[in-house]
């Protein structure tokens, strides 16, 4: 019997140091064991809010032999292979805020808005302590950090490319564990009127084309073919339960040198239009910078086109497409209710009423859409401040042509007007095209705002011509 003991013995020793050295090997001795305990005291909830930013968090442990001064480490790993200091003590206690925690979680690569895992243990020379560990989602607290334009850097937008990129705004920032909203804005030097010139989510660069890095640069009332001083900044918004949070950039300092805008009119003119075919009177639309439009009538599959002018030369705008005079290709894209039609002119194909014509200059598209009232009226009526305002008595005009209507009325200063299809306000109405103003040009339901007159309590014939989508006062 001793002798199978014996037998059994040698044949199992090297099973116990194979398995030992195993365990030695597995063993991470680049992490010191602990040699005195940290208390497990965690923040108590498990996301935090910036309005727990100066709530106190406290850390005690036990001490340490020979220990003077202790160091207390965050880390996002359990090995603590990067870490960050939370604060230092020479006593066994250390504390500090739910903040500074937020700071040092984010320090080493915590991602806001997500719920991780973190690490802390307290540090003394070699020895170290038990790491606690507890489940925590943290805000955002640092700002992004523009990269371009950098400071000193010279933007000369081009004129002959206005859809070209002019330069393109970058940044750094957290990776987020939600949607976060970049807001890129642009102010004078100095200034804090800020403008927006765009946003984008969960990206960290915006691109400025020439056109529109000029029109905002335009908008701050800076001169054109001169290198001015531009202030940039990112500003990044997120949204979670406990609000929304902004984190604004410092601003960068950048020269541009914006160009002037050559935006030119365009004049309907054509049997399909409410203008037909004379020139001198083609009808001018409203134009606000590479836009321009008007709510006019066009009859199905009537021909027209856009003059330079109104006269027949030098210049005349038609769709790009084959067989079209060379010099008046113009536009590059159009609605599927347009169609070229011969060598001149384009073909609208739709039914025949009001519609509304909208030209980019930017992109040279042209498109046509229904307008929200689509057909002329039976009768149109005067309402606004001239008679209080009352739909139920609102002032017959006289017709006097095909969708024109007028009426004369001494008008006051600070007057506003609108025209209605009935005596109340429940169908047709027109006003000033978009908002409040003296445009001359109509804009229907949902597209006007009130007519703004001054005038003097004199006498004057208000002209509504619905179906070319203008309107007049003059003096009487």
């Amino acid at each position: 019997m001793k002798n199978i003991f014996k037998t059994l013995m040698v044949l199992c020793l090297p099973l116990i140091l194979l398995t030992a050295c195993r365990n030695d090997a597995d063993r991470d001795w680049a992490s010191p064991e602990a040699s005195f305990t940290l208390h497990n005291t965690v923040p108590g909830v498990s996301v935090l809010y910036p309005s727990m930013d100066n709530n106190p968090y406290i850390l005690t442990w036990e001490p340490s032999t020979g220990a003077s001064t202790y160091s207390v480490v965050v880390s996002a790993t359990e090995d603590f292979a990067k870490k960050s200091v939370l604060g230092t003590s020479d006593k066994t206690t250390l504390r500090t805020t739910i903040g500074e925690l937020n700071t040092a979680m984010l320090q080493v690569g915590v991602k806001p808005y997500s719920l991780q895992t973190v690490y802390i243990r307290v540090e003394t020379g070699s020895a170290v302590s038990n790491a606690i560990a507890f489940s925590v989602t943290p805000y955002p607290s640092a700002v992004p950090v523009i990269t371009k334009p950098t400071a000193g850097e010279s933007v000369v937008l081009d004129a002959a490319s206005p859809l070209a990129t002019a330069t393109v705004v970058t940044w750094t920032d957290y990776a987020y564990g939600v949607n976060v909203s970049y807001n890129v804005e642009i102010a004078k030097k100095g200034s804090t009127d800020f403008v927006s010139t765009g946003t984008v989510t969960d990206l960290k660069e915006l691109a400025w084309t020439n056109f529109a890095l000029n029109n905002a640069v335009i908008g701050l009332n800076l001169p054109v073919g001169v290198a001015s001083e531009v202030d940039v900044r990112v500003t990044a918004s997120t949204t979670s339960t406990g609000g929304t949070i902004t984190k604004t950039s410092e601003v960068v300092t950048f020269k541009v040198t914006p160009f002037q805008p050559a935006f030119v009119d365009f004049y309907i003119v054509g049997g399909g239009s409410a203008v037909g075919w004379n020139a001198s009177a083609a009808q001018k639309l409203n134009r606000n910078n590479e836009i321009s439009e008007i709510y006019t009538y066009l009859e199905s599959n009537g021909s027209f086109r856009f003059l330079g002018q109104q006269d027949w030369s030098p210049i005349n705008y038609s769709l790009n497409a084959p067989g079209m005079n060379e010099g008046y290709k113009y536009f590059n894209t159009w609605s599927a209710n347009l169609e070229p039609d011969g060598s001149e002119n384009m073909k609208f194909t739709g039914n025949s009423g009001m519609y509304k014509i909208t030209i980019d200059q930017n992109s040279r598209d042209i498109k046509v859409t229904p307008s929200s009232v689509p057909t002329l009226p039976t009768n149109v009526y005067l309402v606004g401040s001239i008679q209080g305002w009352n739909a139920g008595a609102a002032i017959p005009m006289t017709q006097v042509g095909d969708g024109v209507y007028e009426h004369v009325i001494a008008i006051g200063d600070d007057a506003a007007f609108k025209f209605l299809g009935q005596q109340d306000w429940s169908g047709q109405e027109w006003g000033n095209m978009h908002s409040a103003g003296t445009s001359g040009y109509l804009g229907p339901n949902g597209d006007n705002g009130d007519i703004k007159f001054n005038g003097g309590g004199n006498m004057y014939k208000i002209t509504a011509n619905i179906k070319l989508g203008t309107y007049t006062v003059t003096p009487q």
